[in-house]
Parts: C-alpha cells; structure tokens; sequence
C-alpha cells in the first residue's frame, strides 16, 4: 500500500497503483497519476477516462480491453473503439492504465 499526497489530501493506492477508496478520485488525482508514467492527458484521454467511469457507474465494473473496445466503438464510432487507438493513448494497457486514471479498480483479466 502506498499513500501519495494530492491537493492536500492523503491518498492511499493499492499495490498496483489503483485507488483503495474510489470517491477519493479527482481530476487532478488523474493528472499526478499519468505524470508518473511521463503521460500529459490530452482531450481525447479524457475522452476514454469519462467513458469509463460513466460506464462503471452504470454497470459497477472497469470492463477488460476487449468490453472496452467494443463499448467505445459503440459510442465514439469505429476510429476511436479499436485497440491500436487506445494503445497510442494509453501505451501501457488502455484498460489498465485508463481504469488507474479514471479512479476505478483493476479491470478483470488484467494481469
């Protein structure tokens, strides 16, 4: 478990970086967590960032990169709902790393 300090707040992030308490999440949350893996968010990593929490408040799970495609696809159309898309945004794992930023748990099947 580690603890990072954001706006004056303790946060605490599980083992693999995620966070322990999900209402502890906040934009700026988001932009301490990409700059650690040398990533400026953009508009269109944004774009992914809000789908996913809109899509785990609606069904309460981050959903693997194959969901994640497939969904994203249906909302924003084939040039954005394809991995080769996400993995430039999101070099490390578009569901792994875009969950992290977004705030939510480690999607299922990540290892």
């Amino acid at each position: 478990m580690r603890t990072i300090d954001c706006a004056g707040k303790k946060i605490e992030l599980d083992e693999d970086g995620y966070l322990t308490n999900l209402n502890d999440w906040s934009e700026d949350l988001a932009k301490m967590l990409s700059k650690e893996d040398n990533l400026d968010l953009s508009e269109p990593h944004w774009e992914v960032i809000n789908f996913l929490r809109s899509y785990y408040q609606q069904y309460q799970i981050a959903p693997m990169i194959k969901i994640l495609v497939k969904e994203i696809k249906k909302t924003m159309g084939a040039d954005k709902g394809n991995t080769k898309y996400l993995y430039q945004l999101f070099p490390d794992g578009p569901a792994k790393q875009a969950c992290r930023y977004a705030g939510l748990p480690k999607p299922t099947g990540c290892v």
